[in-house]
């Protein structure tokens, strides 16, 4: 999706993959291998990741950010660009600031916190930036528009207030002129939560794609809403104040060519 959408000016992308055909300006490059000779370069922007799922090791989340922050520094990079979750928050109706205290609710969650707490330990003075993003939802690549067709049928949690749930979303787009910000600015550093300002309700989304929504009474354990402060954000980058109306998040999943 960000390689679709990288229309940065004065920034030259060299896309790094483990594994291909080294096509259309790939680099081949794992963890171990010999430094590219490349660079300098002015960032890496570490976008692997470890996601749950059968046989995965979630521990490799702090491995990988290592291994970037390393490749950073070997190749000269101003900054390192990570790539956290709003899942090392406990979910809360209120806005999550980037100060309030960590507290993961799920095994995904605690292994990107101690990826988070990699970084602090392993980061050198006088070294690259180390940028964490602590993202929410991404239109497109999240499980909500995984299960959506246009004109199809989905289920969602309804709460004791009638309402279902609600997350923070960015799209596409949007996360890339974030991540363009956050590299041209000197002074960014360290923890942002990366999201439009304000929540979107999924089932604003499933409308906008004309998905038939069921609802089930919503679970003890589930999370009405994760709303993420985004004001330490706002204050390197501003985005449209559309930027989480549902249409605008359909759209940008769309515009990817990844989606649907």
């Amino acid at each position: 999706m960000t390689r679709a959408l990288w229309r940065a000016e004065g920034f030259f992308l060299i896309p790094v993959v483990r594994s291909g055909s080294a096509e259309q300006g790939e680099l081949i490059w794992s963890p171990g291998d010999k430094t590219p000779e490349i660079g300098p370069v002015a960032a890496i922007v570490a976008l692997w990741g470890v996601t749950p799922g059968p046989g995965r090791n979630l521990a490799d989340n702090a491995r990988l950010a290592l291994s970037a922050m390393d490749l950073g520094a070997a190749l000269g990079a101003g900054a390192v660009v990570h790539c956290s979750s709003a899942a090392v928050y406990r979910p809360s109706a209120e806005p999550i600031k980037e100060t309030d205290l960590p507290a993961p609710a799920s095994p995904y969650g605690q292994a990107k916190l101690e990826m988070e707490q990699a970084i602090a330990a392993h980061r050198k003075p006088g070294g690259p930036r180390q940028i964490v993003l602590r993202i929410g939802n991404v239109a497109g690549a999240d499980s909500l528009f995984g299960n959506l067709q246009m004109n199809g049928h989905i289920t969602l949690d309804r709460f004791s207030d009638g309402l279902g749930p609600s997350r923070s979303y960015i799209a596409p787009g949007d996360l890339v002129r974030v991540i363009e910000a956050l590299v041209q600015s000197p002074e960014a550093d360290g923890t942002y939560n990366v999201s439009a300002a304000r929540p979107t309700a999924m089932a604003e989304i499933a409308g906008v794609c004309q998905t038939a929504v069921t609802w089930r009474a919503a679970p003890e354990a589930a999370a009405q809403m994760v709303w993420l402060d985004t004001v330490r954000l706002g204050r390197v980058v501003t985005l449209a104040p559309n930027a989480h109306e549902a249409a605008h998040l359909v759209e940008g999943a769309r515009d990817s060519g990844v989606w649907p």
